[in-house]
């Protein structure tokens, strides 16, 4: 996790989910060809936003959940080599649920 990172307002910071490089007949497609992933886990989250009132708006999302966001939502940053990405409460655009069958 970034080190002393703490989102302000409704924000979230969240590390990205690594497509696969391989498509399905095992040909490995270079950088510059892959989509942008669009899933990420939650590394940490702000407080919520206020509104017009004053109230504060609890976030949809906590530390650990696996969300779907918009493409190209956030600003992307790296630390220690690994990339991550701070972006609104409101470019999330729904969790993932993991489900036993």
């Amino acid at each position: 996790m970034p080190n002393k990172l703490e989102p302000i307002g409704d924000r979230v910071v969240i590390e990205p989910i690594k497509l696969e490089a391989k498509t399905k007949s095992g040909l490995i497609m270079p950088d510059t060809a892959q989509e942008k992933s669009q899933e990420g886990k939650v590394i940490a989250v702000g407080p919520g936003r206020h509104n017009d009132e004053g109230l504060l708006i609890k976030m949809d999302v906590s530390v650990g959940d696996k969300v779907m966001y918009a493409k190209y939502a956030g600003v992307e940053f790296k630390e220690d080599g690994k990339d991550y990405l701070i972006l609104e409460n409101s470019s999330i655009l729904a969790k993932i649920l993991i489900t036993s069958k």
